[in-house]
């Protein structure tokens, strides 16, 4: 099938799923809004990795709605993602930061991120590429009680500025039906934010990190429930200023959405990262490799809208706690609000 005729089918599904087509045209541009995550968020990370008790993602904020499919025509897409995460770790824990070890940890996030999607003219069926990039603003502060300082006394950090550059080179989607499609993606974070050893709190991770992802959506129009999965690995780099490596990060994210006649949709988000072995480097030695993981679970609203001149708007909002974590930040307080523009 041509890609115009993937197009069209999108934009029945979309139709039935969602809203009469009196409320809803283009239903194809509206329904790859969420390929803006492939390029964009995922939305997220920190200011540190599982150095630092955390990592390129924060669970619960790596699916967006629709994951799997991208345009099979021509779009642009620009995205506007606000994180916000407030986790912790007692201090019963030793933790990795800077190079030091903490005995526990508090650390607050804010993250900005604009995104820029664009899907291509490939005209090649079932087949179709996008490609994005994503420039992330953070502000964090970090309170730790590092190892050899005064027993109970604590210190503190905070840091402001442009993270680290991250861009996708590639997404490619497959249609297997109207209602199945699954989107691969390779996924770069490069280490352009400013780095210094001697801060607890930096704009940057100084490491290279690629995520292989594969995102899969599963629509039941009869029923107007959607299934969306993303599932990624992260591999990083060394941190040269530390000596420390992270281990291999799997991460999942599922999202179930029930919709609504009034381009309304609500759902639940269950997400894991699970460490694949353990970090290496001197301070991670000590810490017998700090092999992490952790569980969030928490609901999401989105809605959509059609706007004049063949644009569509997606917004949502989600509140994904961590419900279960080992050696990683524990947050009761993780929340995403994204806003995307489609034309």
């Amino acid at each position: 099938m041509a890609a115009k005729g993937w197009g069209k089918f999108i934009s029945n599904v979309w139709v039935r799923v969602t809203a009469p087509s009196r409320h809803f045209g283009a239903g194809c541009k509206r329904l790859t809004i969420a390929c803006v995550g492939l390029g964009a968020a995922l939305s997220s990370t920190s200011s540190w990795a599982t150095e630092g008790a955390l990592g390129r993602q924060i669970t619960g904020t790596n699916v967006l709605p629709n994951a799997g499919i991208v345009a099979p025509e021509p779009i642009t897409a620009v995205n506007l993602t606000q994180i916000y995460f407030d986790g912790s770790i007692g201090a019963h824990r030793d933790v990795p930061i800077a190079g030091k070890t903490s005995l526990g940890l508090d650390g607050k996030i804010s993250f900005t991120l604009l995104s820029l999607l664009k899907t291509w003219d490939t005209d090649t069926g079932k087949w179709n590429f996008a490609s994005g990039i994503t420039i992330p603003y953070v502000w964090t502060k970090v309170e730790a009680s590092l190892s050899g300082s005064q027993r109970g006394a604590s210190t503190s950090d905070i840091a402001s500025n442009l993270f680290d550059l991250y861009f996708t080179p590639i997404v490619a989607g497959y249609h297997f039906s109207e209602t199945s499609h699954i989107a691969l993606s390779l996924n770069v974070w490069a280490p352009t934010g400013k780095y210094d050893e001697d801060d607890m709190a930096n704009p940057s991770l100084n490491n290279w990190t690629f995520i292989p992802q594969v995102a899969y959506t599963k629509i039941f129009p009869e029923s107007k429930w959607q299934l969306d999965m993303v599932a990624g690995l992260q591999i990083y780099t060394k941190n040269r200023a530390t000596d420390y490596r992270n281990a291999p990060l799997f991460s999942m994210d599922v999202m179930a959405r029930r919709k609504f006649d009034n381009g309304l949709s609500a759902g639940l988000i269950v997400g894991t990262q699970q460490q694949l072995g353990n970090d290496s480097g001197p301070t991670a030695d000590r810490l017998n490799g700090f092999k992490g993981r952790d569980w969030a679970l928490g609901p999401i609203v989105t809605y959509d809208r059609k706007l004049p001149g063949e644009r569509s708007l997606s917004l949502s909002l989600r509140w994904v706690p961590t419900i279960s974590s080992k050696n990683r930040l524990d947050s009761n307080d993780t929340v995403m609000a994204t806003a995307a523009l489609i034309f």
